[in-house]
């Protein structure tokens, strides 16, 4: 079976000439094969008769002279004439028996090969009818061994010739028929390849019509081709000239958006600790209410920028996952921690449930994740609450985070994870929620990328939204506190201690520097303030000991750098030592400025900074430059 069809497979792999050379080559070899048989076989049957009946007369001969020796049973005469009939030609024995069975006489060939033979017996009749006996004659069978030889020899010359005849003509009929059809296949080929792919008028009738088809039919597709080429050309570089387009309003936005994003900062950040200072002593209810309203409009905003932030972080690729073992649970305390008084505050519930379950994956993006997750369902609820929770899933965790807000309808669901997307809630009845800049959930998208996982929402209009995420898990093990300072969920709750350190500020802005006097003032730190790198270094000339924290923004007055400060400072024979803690302050959210920042191996916070996380981060710094001490 796998032998017929390997022959079927190299009988299609041949060209059109030798398939057709084959068709007429096999039935004229059959035919001739076959009437060449016949023929064969009744000649060898003629001679064959011709031998016998040889045979049978030769018998008959003998039989007659072996009569009146028989009958006076003279076996010297039997012999004779049994020697007499072995001299005819082909005969190759003679065998005279009496009636009785006995051989009276015998006589071979002499010189003659014996083979194979054929027997041909006559009986001895007296003249009185009765039998004295009977001739036994074998004569050779060579002369037909000698005919099939000459035969067999006359019938391969006669095939070869006839076969060498048919094929020769086949081959003629072939190539006239196969070379116009391969003219037209290279020809395809040239139309293919742009060419020019007219092919000659030749051939039988049936072949020029085809030709005549084919020709027509390539100078219209030529013509076609050369019409959708000046197409593409032009549809090329129309879209060339929109991707540039695309490209530099790209280009304009992230410079508008980083410089925005530095320029405001500034003084948002100014505002942040000013309005902490305000606070600080006051005891009167309505002044401290209106500082809280301040607060919250400064809290909104940051949450405006952080957006933008943790977006240009993204884009710069400085982010990469920090991969660590921990327990979810601590994460879903800092949540509860986080949110659990701006719930209440809209009337709503926020259910974190407990869970025992440990993942591996980097603490500072998942937080960011879910505190996304909640922020967003916090401004799109109304009324009920929202959860938190975790479950098993095979190899995996996973993490729902349930609101009953306003909900999303189905024709939104795939655009809510575009950037500066956002569902109008207008019209929806009772809605409270804050807006934002439409970057929450594409920040969440892409930071769940890096943690090769992806977000899942699904979402009924009136209803509520589910959103969930499958993390790996993870076993338990000695607990290790993640990586990233205050930001990553190891902020103290009790307010750190600065009475009397010794701080440097250095910051361009005279606003955001003095904010940082008088909130660092009030946590009773020594602060020492610096606009420039000369009056940096000016107060490293006098001072009696170096500062224990240096405060810095990166960007300065005159392209200066709040890192190449610190470095200067280091080198100042009074300066900064491996006993000072080094603290980075920055609003920057350009790409390579962000990358800068990330191979620095300096402790950076993003402006607005509020007073109680900048108050935590100078604490984790003085720590852990103690600890290395």
């Amino acid at each position: 079976m796998n032998w017929s069809i390997r022959a079927l497979r190299k009988l299609l792999n041949l060209s059109l000439a030798q398939q057709l050379v084959l068709l007429a080559l096999l039935p004229a070899a059959v035919a001739t094969v076959g009437a060449i048989g016949v023929l064969t076989g009744q000649h060898l049957t003629s001679v064959t008769e011709l031998m016998r009946a040889n045979a049978q007369t030769v018998a008959l001969q003998v039989a007659t002279l072996a009569q009146q020796p028989m009958a006076h049973m003279d076996r010297r005469a039997l012999a004779r004439t049994a020697q007499s009939g072995a001299y005819q030609p082909h005969v190759q024995q003679v065998q005279i028996w009496s009636e009785d069975g006995e051989i009276v006489a015998r006589s071979e060939a002499p010189g003659r090969r014996t083979g194979e033979g054929l027997q041909a017996v006559a009986p001895i009749v007296n003249d009185d009818g009765s039998r004295l006996g009977k001739v036994m004659v074998e004569i050779s069978l060579d002369a037909v061994q000698a005919a099939r030889k000459s035969v067999g020899l006359n019938v391969a010359l006669v095939l070869a010739a006839t076969l060498i005849g048919v094929s020769l003509a086949g081959w003629w009929a072939a190539r006239r028929i196969s070379a116009p059809i391969r003219a037209l296949g290279e020809a395809v080929d040239r139309l293919g390849a742009g060419e020019d792919a007219s092919v000659a008028i030749e051939g039988t009738q049936e072949v020029r019509r085809l030709q005549r088809g084919f020709n027509e039919a390539a100078s219209a597709m030529v013509q076609s081709q050369r019409l959708l080429q000046s197409r593409i050309g032009d549809a090329t570089a129309e879209l060339a000239r929109k991707n540039e387009q695309l490209e530099i309003a790209s280009q304009a936005k992230t410079r508008l958006l980083a410089a925005a994003s530095h320029d405001l900062r500034q003084p948002l950040h100014a505002l942040t600790l000013f309005s902490d200072g305000l606070a600080n002593g006051e005891t009167d209810p309505v002044r401290l209410q209106r500082i809280g309203h301040i607060k919250e409009c400064v809290d909104s905003l940051d949450r405006l920028f952080s957006e933008l932030l943790n977006l240009s972080q993204l884009d710069a690729g400085v982010l990469q996952p920090q991969w660590l073992d921990f327990p979810l649970d601590r994460l879903f305390d800092e949540i509860s921690r986080n949110f659990r008084a701006v719930a209440e505050q809209r009337d709503l519930r926020l259910v974190v449930r407990k869970t025992e379950l440990w993942v591996r994956c980097d603490y500072v993006m998942l937080s960011r994740v879910l505190n996304n997750l909640v922020s967003n369902s916090l401004r799109h609820t109304t009324e009920g609450g929202i959860l938190v929770g975790a479950r098993r899933r095979g190899k995996g965790v996973r993490i729902d985070v349930w609101d009953t807000g306003i909900g999303i309808a189905p024709q939104h669901q795939a655009r809510v994870f575009e950037e500066f997307f956002q569902v109008d809630p207008h019209g929806e009845a009772g809605s409270r929620g804050t807006r934002g800049m439409g970057l929450g959930l594409a920040t969440v998208q892409r930071l769940a990328a890096l943690l090769n996982t992806r977000v899942e929402l699904t979402s009924r209009p009136q209803k509520g939204t589910c959103v969930r995420l499958v993390v790996r898990a993870a076993a338990p093990v000695a607990y290790l506190p993640p990586p990233g300072g205050p930001s990553a969920g190891t902020a103290l709750d009790e307010e750190a201690d600065l009475t009397g350190v010794r701080v440097l500020v250095i910051d361009d802005e005279r606003t955001i520097l003095e904010g940082l006097q008088v909130v660092l003032s009030n946590w009773g730190a020594t602060v020492m303030a610096a606009q420039t790198r000369a009056e940096a270094l000016a107060l490293a000339d006098a001072w009696a000991a170096p500062p224990e924290v240096v405060v810095s923004d990166l960007l300065l007055h005159g392209g200066d750098n709040g890192l190449d400060v610190i470095a200067a400072l280091e080198r100042h024979p009074n300066g900064i030592g491996a006993s000072t803690a080094r603290l980075l302050v920055t609003g920057e959210t350009k790409a390579d400025r962000l990358r800068e920042v990330a191979s620095a191996g300096v402790a950076v916070l993003y402006k607005p900074v509020s007073p109680r996380t900048l108050r935590q981060a100078i604490a984790a710094q003085l720590a852990v430059v103690r600890e290395a001490a």
